[in-house]
This record gives C-alpha cells, sequence and structure tokens, in this order.
C-alpha cells in the first residue's frame, strides 16, 4: 500500500474558515467539526459555532491574519485545510459604482483569498498535504447586473485556484473552487413572494439550496478521497449556471 501523504490522522485535520461566524461559511465549519476535523474560523467579531476555535481576523489585513493563523497554530497544529470563505457585496450599477465600492469588495474577496493561502501554503508544501477551498458564486460564472465588483472578484478565485495547482500539485495539494447559487437563508426568506418566484424561475431545481448542501461539498472536495480533483469548479446552484 502506498505511503498516505500525510503522518497526520486522515479522519482529523486542522482546518480554517474564514467569515465561518455566520451564513455559509458557519456552516461548513460546523459540517468540519461534525466530520471529527479540528476547526478554527476567523471572523471580524471573533464568533463561532459551538466546539470550534473562534479567533478573530481581518482578511484584508496581513498582520491580522498573520497573528490568526499563529493563535491556530498554537492551539490545534499547522493548518491542513483552509476554507477561503470570506466575502463581502456592494452592488451597484457599473455608472454609479465608486472607486471604494469596487476595490474594497475585491480586496475582501480576492485579496482575502490570496493572504489566506498564502499564509497557509508553507506549511502545506512542507507536510506536502494540503486542501485549498476556494468559495466563489453562480455570480462570478455568469455575471450579474450590479456585481461588477463581486462578480469580478468571485471569477478570478478559479484563476487563483489553477495557478495554485499549477504550483503545488505535485506536493499533495489541490486547490478547488465551489461556486454556490441562491441559498436559502433569513435574507431570501425575507424577500417579497414575487421576488422569490422571479428568482426561483431562472433555478432549474426550482428551489433555492440549504447550506448545508455547499458545506457537505466543501467537506467531500477537501476530503482525501477528492485527492485526485484539482483546479475543478464545482457548483451548487440547481442547474443555474450550466455552461459557464
Amino acid at each position: 500500500m502506498a505511503d498516505t501523504p500525510s503522518t497526520q490522522d486522515p479522519s482529523s485535520r486542522v482546518v480554517l474558515v474564514t467569515g465561518g461566524n455566520r451564513g455559509i461559511g458557519r456552516t461548513i465549519a460546523e459540517e468540519m467539526a461534525a466530520a471529527g476535523h479540528r476547526v478554527a474560523v476567523t471572523s471580524r467579531s471573533g464568533d463561532a459555532p459551538d466546539g470550534v476555535l473562534a479567533v478573530a481576523a481581518d482578511v484584508t489585513d496581513a498582520a491580522s491574519l498573520d497573528a490568526a493563523f499563529a493563535t491556530v497554530e498554537d492551539a490545534l497544529g499547522p493548518v491542513e485545510i483552509v476554507v477561503a470563505n470570506a466575502g463581502i457585496t456592494a452592488d451597484n450599477l457599473l455608472m454609479r459604482m465608486s472607486e471604494d465600492e469596487f476595490t474594497s469588495v475585491v480586496d475582501t474577496n480576492l485579496g482575502g483569498a490570496y493572504r489566506t493561502v498564502r499564509r497557509a501554503i508553507t506549511n502545506m508544501v512542507r507536510a506536502k498535504y494540503g486542501r485549498i477551498v476556494l468559495v466563489s458564486s453562480v455570480s462570478g460564472l455568469m455575471g450579474v447586473a450590479g456585481q461588477a465588483n463581486y462578480s469580478s472578484s468571485k471569477a478570478a478565485l478559479v484563476g487563483l485556484a489553477r495557478s495554485i495547482t499549477r504550483e503545488v500539485g505535485s506536493r499533495g495539494i489541490t486547490a478547488n473552487v465551489v461556486a454556490p447559487g441562491f441559498i436559502r437563508t433569513d435574507m431570501t426568506d425575507a424577500l417579497p413572494e414575487k421576488q422569490q418566484k422571479e428568482y426561483l424561475q431562472t433555478i432549474p431545481a426550482k428551489r433555492f439550496a440549504e447550506a448545508w448542501e455547499v458545506a457537505k461539498v466543501v467537506r467531500w472536495i477537501s476530503s482525501d478521497e477528492a485527492a485526485y480533483i484539482s483546479g475543478a469548479v464545482i457548483p451548487v446552484d440547481g442547474g443555474l449556471g450550466m455552461g459557464h
């Protein structure tokens, strides 16, 4: 039998989820913890699900991220699985979009993923093991009116994952993109019924996704079962983005 790529117990990896205090990120953190992993989340508030290490960090600040990683490494060990999920929106039509609305979204969504992965990659190369999951969006594949900043930042994650794969794919490291579509949240539940129906008409599955459906894909693509998948874009969108 071939040697495993890491001396660590594959059933219990050290996982870091950025933006893991709410929404999809929180559900991903809960799913990874339920799978037996040692999980930490970063957020600006420092909040986290039960049983998960909470670390306050700002992904637009490299020093803040470095300190967060050091805290996680001291408490749990070197980070083996990174889920770059932190993101923001600042929707506006391009002709009205301010410089700050564009640059702040790109710096958080794309720059934040770059800073997070850059901090994690050295230990992954040394260990000859790593899983990198970048959380994108169907918006990045299709384009959405009023989201030139957000769509651009999410589309760029595909190039980032594929460049990482070219650089370190021979070191037992994978980098993949998960692209959720409409997710059922308190925000979508609060939309007027007419607006919900309009959105649902565009989705072949005719329903919104549940956050756990995204989390389970993230868990699997970061598992040893998916060791030969890298540079892939996995949509979790009910068919909304087909062909993009």
